[in-house]
């Protein structure tokens, strides 16, 4: 499909916009190289400035990748942070899919624009304003270095994006089906799980993407609420540091391990991801 903004464009804005796309490019995959670069080196060569071209430059050497993948702490925090952000996604669609469908389709005393804002507020704060009281509740319900502590936590942040996508996928579907549904007698219950969650999938995947996005990259919390058990791998990749300081070999292959299941799971979502992002959900 031909872009007429993009044959009406002239020169000067192609030239333009080509610049921009690649420096974008430039900035997003940089951080990558580096990651692959230093994954071979030993910790020795990761000083040395000049050294970026295997084999002409520097030796390559598998050292840190048989280092890090034959700790057990890696695969513990790989682990934890699958089980952490699963857990947070399902409970997040549990909590935030119905409550998005009841503010689109009723009446409240609050106005629900009112209670949506309220839901977005909870992603102004600083996270570091609220890690006190988040650690001494979890204090509190003994779920310090738990999985299930980090999965509250984390759904409490995560939430308002369910709530605030889903509300706006639901306003998008038309509301005479469910007219028609209710006409041949069916309960709300079944309207919202037969109907409603069916015509809302793109929002659903979405919706899963960011949340699990966001869970598996929270390093904050994890850090501080955890320290073996139910330490993630973002946790691990900040704890790459010793007597000599930070360990960069080991620090890029954690970086390369860490970024593999949310590229996995794009691949598996992508074709909802386009219309999902456009159909509703950056609506008012």
């Amino acid at each position: 499909m031909v872009n007429i903004l993009w044959t009406r464009a002239g020169t000067g804005s192609r030239l333009l916009i080509y610049a921009l796309l690649i420096a974008a490019s430039v900035f997003t995959l940089v951080p990558f190289l580096w990651a692959a670069v230093n994954s071979v080196k030993t910790l020795t060569e990761t000083f040395q400035l000049n050294a970026f071209i295997p084999f002409l430059q520097f030796e390559p050497s598998l050292g840190a990748w048989r280092e890090v993948l034959a700790d057990p702490q890696t695969g513990s925090a790989f682990i934890s942070s699958c089980v952490v952000s699963a857990g947070t996604t399902v409970f997040s669609l549990i909590l935030g899919v119905p409550a998005a469908y009841a503010l689109a389709r009723y009446e409240f005393p609050i106005k629900s624009n009112d209670i949506a804002l309220w839901f977005l507020s909870q992603r102004v704060l600083p996270p570091a304003v609220v890690l006190v009281p988040f650690y001494l509740l979890l204090v509190y319900l003994r779920l310090i270095d738990t999985w299930t502590g980090l999965i509250i936590c984390y759904s409490a942040f995560n939430l308002a994006f369910v709530v605030l996508i889903m509300r706006d996928i639901f306003r998008d579907v038309s509301t005479e089906i469910e007219d028609a549904a209710k006409v041949e007698g069916a309960t709300p219950w079944q309207i919202f799980w037969m109907i409603a969650l069916p015509l809302s999938l793109d929002g659903l995947v979405v919706s899963s993407v960011l949340v699990f996005a966001f869970s598996w990259n929270e390093a904050l919390f994890a850090s501080a609420l955890t320290s073996q058990q139910a330490s993630t791998f973002s946790a691990l990749i900040l704890a790459s540091r010793s007597t000599r300081g930070v360990d960069f070999n080991t620090a890029a292959v954690n970086t390369l391990i860490g970024i593999i299941p949310p590229v996995i799971f794009y691949f598996f979502v992508q074709r909802y991801l386009a219309r999902g992002l456009s159909f509703g959900a950056v609506k008012g």
